[in-house]
């Protein structure tokens, strides 16, 4: 069915990303979906005596500044809604936040591997959860936190977190909670897992399906913000891919979908789970979608790579690096370029990217690049060759063809990964939107208060009608 306006409303869609976050007002119209920005904020790991953590408070803080400029901009808002990166959280102790919370980054997660191993295999946990092998994966975390927990009365994952801090709320939106590796894969708290790791079962809350509400704003959030107390915080896919993956503009049932920023999401939506011996050896997960839907993906590092390497060329020359003209040398590189393993665990940590890059090549008996220009055109050939096996391993693993691919999220701009990925994948590249983890949220949160109606195909159909993809067809030779 299309998806049908109600009537006219604006809500407002809170996006934290892992190295920006931003306050968008979603307007829904009669057959039209406008996108404002209201603020944009950056977001990164700070280190503390004990690792690498978020500075929640602070976000929040930024959260609370984008709000008050969408109530200045818009008099009423429907609803507001909060979707950030996965598997990182909070301990709370009495409503108070024991620390700030851990980055997935900080190398602590390599002793939670071996305490939730020694107790439960992997090809266990799969089996249970459906999850691929992440060494950040939450209770690798929890398991890392050991004596911490004892403290406190509830663990919140980041999203769920600041909706709490809106509303008072303290819940686990689903979509999320399936990164965890403590649901089963019906959907529910594994409570067998969860008192087999030694983690105490009261810190985990009830679960939530998107498009529920959770509350109305506290009168303290209220007064700050200048919104009415009366409104609604809903949940919506509250796992930024959950949430992009429903803004995806598929219009026929064999797409695969690319969802790029940081990290490179990289897989197909299904009805139901995968959890054949192949699918956990290709180490893809089955994580919970929008509408009990599941998005059966692998990670791919993302432009994480390019990035960091970015920071390092800038930091040793002392001059600041304008990427569309890097981007636009890269595309002009001609010959062999190498290519290497973008799913390698060396590139996870921050720091010295090029040189692990170099180091990987040489292990393959490949040269590294020998400049910055082909560095970055040897990043994003080897990100888009691992996009492109993605697609095709999503495809095998799942029975299901791909004829097209949608690249969404920050990468949908990169006009060079997108032509490299069509090329190695062999397939069309439909990219955009670029603001698709903020539409999705906009979408449910629409749904959840009236302002639309509709399955996710309808609403995937209003995305197309508002946001024209950009076409890449794949080169021969």
């Amino acid at each position: 069915m299309n998806a049908r306006i109600r009537v006219t409303g604006s809500v407002a869609a809170v996006d934290l990303g892992a190295t920006s976050g931003r306050v968008m007002l979603g307007r829904v119209r009669p057959n039209e979906l406008r996108l404002e920005p209201v603020h944009r904020f950056p977001n990164g790991p700070v280190t503390g005596a004990d690792g690498l953590h978020w500075d929640a408070t602070g976000l929040f803080r930024s959260v609370l500044t984008g709000l008050t400029e969408a109530a200045r901009r818009q008099s009423e808002i429907q609803s507001i809604g909060i979707d950030s990166w996965a598997v990182d959280y909070g301990l709370l102790s009495d409503g108070r936040l024991l620390s700030e919370p851990f980055h997935y980054r900080d190398g602590r997660t390599e002793r939670g591997v071996t305490a939730v191993h020694a107790v439960t295999p992997f090809a266990d946990l799969y089996a249970q959860n459906g999850l691929q092998y992440l060494p950040f994966n939450t209770l690798y975390q929890l398991a890392a936190d050991g004596s911490r927990l004892s403290d406190a009365d509830s663990a919140l994952l980041i999203p769920d977190l600041f909706a709490h801090w809106l509303s008072g709320a303290r819940v686990a939106e689903v979509t999320n909670a399936s990164t965890t590796g403590l649901l089963s894969i019906d959907g529910h708290w594994n409570d067998e897992l969860i008192a087999r790791l030694g983690f105490p079962r009261g810190i985990f809350p009830p679960l939530v399906q998107p498009g529920e509400l959770l509350g109305t704003l506290l009168p303290a959030i209220a007064a700050e913000t200048g919104l009415s107390a009366q409104t609604p915080v809903t949940a919506v896919g509250s796992h930024d891919t959950a949430s992009a993956v429903v803004a995806v503009p598929i219009t026929t049932g064999n797409a695969a979908w690319i969802s790029c920023g940081t990290w490179g999401l990289v897989g197909i939506e299904l009805d139901g789970p995968v959890l054949t011996e192949a699918s956990r050896e290709a180490n893809f997960t089955n994580e919970g979608g929008v509408d009990g839907r599941v998005r059966f993906l692998h990670n791919v590092m993302g432009l994480w790579l390019l990035s960091e390497s970015v920071r390092t060329w800038e930091r040793e020359s002392g001059e600041e690096i304008h990427l569309p003209t890097l981007l636009g040398q890269a595309a002009a590189v001609r010959g062999a370029i190498p290519v290497f393993d973008a799913n390698d665990p060396r590139f996870l940590s921050p720091g010295d990217m090029p040189s692990r890059i170099a180091e990987a090549l040489r292990e393959q008996g490949q040269p590294a690049p020998r400049s910055i220009t082909e560095f970055a055109r040897c990043i994003l050939e080897s990100l888009a060759d691992a996009f492109a096996q993605a697609v095709h391993t999503a495809s095998r693993l799942a029975n299901t063809p791909v004829g097209v691919v949608h690249i969404v999220g920050g990468g949908s701009l990169n006009a060079l990964l997108c032509q490299l990925t069509a090329d190695r994948a062999g397939l069309p590249v439909l990219a955009g939107p670029v603001e698709a983890t903020a539409i999705g949220n906009v979408l449910i949160q629409a749904r959840a208060v009236g302002l639309l109606a509709g399955d996710l195909e309808s609403l995937r159909a209003l995305v197309a009608r508002s946001f024209e993809p950009v076409r890449y067809e794949p080169r021969t030779g």
